[in-house]
């Protein structure tokens, strides 16, 4: 029988250095499946949801390569609810199909599953045996969005409004990895604590039961 790898699921809001982080749990020897990426690809020519985009909003929400529009879909689905949902009922069956069949792939100790809106969904409480939230505040998250992004403080600041507050988010998390400052080993270092610590717990809660002595 194959061991069971202990699933982490990591999430965080927009420049928190989410990214970052899972980028550490790699090195770390995690397996990462990132549900943004999967998104991405899914939304680019050729991709799976290409088709059901276009019949759903038409040409106006394809660019002309091809993709996903981003830009136009982020505009219409912020400020139109109904649209937002109509975009996720095409893509989160799919992105769930392709999320399944990556961690099926998985090997080493964890698979890390990267989900920029796991507080939000509900859902990953039961799939997920521990949840690592990155931390930072709102005014360090429009910095590091404007500065990586160039999109002006308003569109930053829209964007931090449709997700989670930092409180529900926290109060999901099994721990928080604060990520104010810019400092690369002090994360590294709180990433690999945390890490050890899960995959040590984890490894020994699989172990076999030893015989009593005799």
């Amino acid at each position: 029988m194959s061991k069971r790898l202990l699933r982490i699921g990591l999430t965080g809001g927009i420049g928190s250095g989410k990214s970052t982080v899972a980028q550490m749990l790699v090195s770390l020897g995690a397996h990462l499946v990132d549900t943004d990426a999967i998104a991405r690809a899914l939304t680019l020519p050729g991709g799976r949801a290409i088709d059901p985009l276009r019949q759903r909003f038409g040409e106006r929400a394809i660019d002309g390569q091809g993709a996903l529009d981003r830009a136009w879909m982020r505009e219409h689905a912020f400020r139109d609810p109904a649209v937002r949902r109509e975009l996720e009922a095409i893509l989160h069956p799919l992105i769930g199909e392709q999320t399944r069949s990556e961690a099926a792939l998985a090997r080493g100790d964890a698979v890390v599953f990267d989900v920029p809106l796991l507080a939000e969904s509900g859902r990953w409480r039961t799939r997920v045996d521990r949840i690592l939230v990155v931390d930072c505040s709102e005014q360090r998250q429009v910095q590091r969005v404007m500065q990586r992004s160039g999109w002006s403080r308003e569109e930053v600041e829209r964007v931090i409004a449709q997700q989670s507050e930092r409180r529900v988010r926290r109060s999901v998390a099994d721990a928080v990895i604060d990520n104010e400052a810019d400092g690369l080993d002090a994360l590294r270092a709180s990433v690999g604590l945390v890490f050890a610590h899960w995959c040590a717990a984890a490894r020994e809660r699989s172990a076999p039961a030893q015989p009593p002595l005799a």
